[in-house]
């Protein structure tokens, strides 16, 4: 590949870009994950996903993408051949059922159009018809990476509580976490999935099941067969600051860095505000462009992504592609049923105004390049909406 001035513009929906102080955390020497030094690591790292969980409960940690977190999920709590329903949101969604499928358990893949989220009405209707309660866990995507739609999760708590019904709630918020506001005791959630390498700002290897008390229970019944992936060896290790088996000891030292950058310097409820405003931005480029943002429900809109429909007998890998080779920036592609139809702008983990400007000054190059037909004036319309909103920390200030 030629010479290429500057820095590569990442604004894929995760991975995302590692700041350069958790790089730093990470380029450390590797200590005895036996000895009593790591057991510090351990506690302050556990401690603090508590908090970005939004939970008292226990949170398992593992050397693993978000995938190996899925299983975790699944063969922690059900049994051979058991009913679990699932919803298609998207790419992601599918994924997750394709894996229930081979693992020996029943779907109910609930279908859709990828363009709304999970129906929390739909799933309380389902619950009800469930008169004998074989449906064991209910299976969301909160974000879906491959569409820029947010389930509502607390609506469909709501509704599975309307149905009496007991099935478990397990939900998937890898790229959402640490980005959206996520409430895993308040919405009731059972089992909650996480990953590294998107709000946390990590690279790729880590990945998270926060567990209530009803999940554990369930753990006690569950048949499916487990060995790395059982939660009871992770907990009872973790109350001393330890782990079963051989840790991520680097990416835990990273870990610790992004948790004091979220927790402690800036803070969830500004971290959650700047990610809506950088989206809301986002979507005022798109609409001021004349282009069609996948999600249709304003209330389902993602924080952390948009994606972007591409105009009839245009193909947005193409598009992607010019963007790449003429202004270095990569952006996500259309996955499964919407591959070739929408282009995805990330817009989160370390990212700020004027980094979002770049992106879009990227996008709006980029299809007048690609000869994509749209309207000029999309980042104007984000620059100014950016010039007006006020940052959450600095209008607290101000109160």
């Amino acid at each position: 590949m030629a010479f290429r001035s500057g820095r590569h513009f990442l604004q894929i929906p995760g991975p995302t870009n590692v700041p350069d102080r958790i790089l730093r955390a990470i380029h450390q020497s590797t200590i005895d994950h036996r000895g009593p030094g790591f057991a510090q690591l351990g506690t302050e790292v556990l401690a603090g996903l508590k908090q970005v969980f939004k939970t008292k409960s226990d949170v398992v940690i593992y050397p693993a993408s978000g995938t190996g977190a899925w299983e975790a999920a699944l063969v922690n709590t059900l049994s051979p051949g058991e009913r679990v329903l699932m919803f298609e949101t998207g790419q992601f969604a599918a994924l997750w059922q394709r894996m229930a499928g081979e693992l020996g358990l029943n779907t109910e893949f609930v279908p859709g159009d990828w363009r709304h989220g999970a129906d929390p009405d739909l799933v309380e209707s389902k619950l009800r018809a469930d008169r004998q309660h074989e449906i064991k866990a209910v299976c969301v995507v909160h974000n879906e990476t491959s569409t820029g739609v947010t389930s509502r999760i607390g609506e469909i708590r709501a509704a599975m509580d309307r149905a009496r019904h007991p099935a478990l709630l397990m939900v998937d918020t890898i790229s959402s976490l640490a980005s959206i506001d996520y409430r895993h005791d308040e919405w009731g959630v059972d089992v909650t999935v996480g990953g590294s390498q998107k709000g946390l700002m990590l690279p790729p290897g880590l990945s998270f099941n926060a567990v209530s008390a009803k999940a554990r229970a369930a753990a006690k019944q569950a048949r499916l067969p487990r060995a790395y992936w059982r939660w009871e060896d992770m907990i009872r290790a973790n109350q001393s600051g330890y782990f079963p088996y051989t840790p991520a000891t680097n990416l835990l030292y990273g870990l610790r860095e992004a948790l004091n950058m979220l927790l402690k310097e800036e803070g969830l409820d500004q971290v959650f505000a700047r990610h809506a405003r950088l989206a809301e931005a986002t979507r005022r480029a798109v609409r001021a462009w004349g282009l069609e943002i996948l999600c249709l429900n304003e209330a389902e809109y993602s924080n952390t992504l948009t994606a972007v429909l591409v105009p009839k007998g245009h193909d947005a890998d193409n598009l992607r592609a010019t963007i790449l080779e003429r202004f270095d920036m990569s952006l996500g592609t259309g996955l499964g049923k919407v591959q070739g139809r929408v282009f995805r702008i990330g817009h989160l983990g370390d990212f700020n105004e004027l980094m979002l400007a770049g992106t879009l000054c990227g996008v709006e190059m980029g299809l007048a390049a690609a000869g994509v037909p749209h309207r000029a004036g999309g980042v104007l319309a984000a620059l100014e909406y950016l010039a007006g909103a006020q940052p959450a920390s600095r209008a607290a200030a101000r109160a």
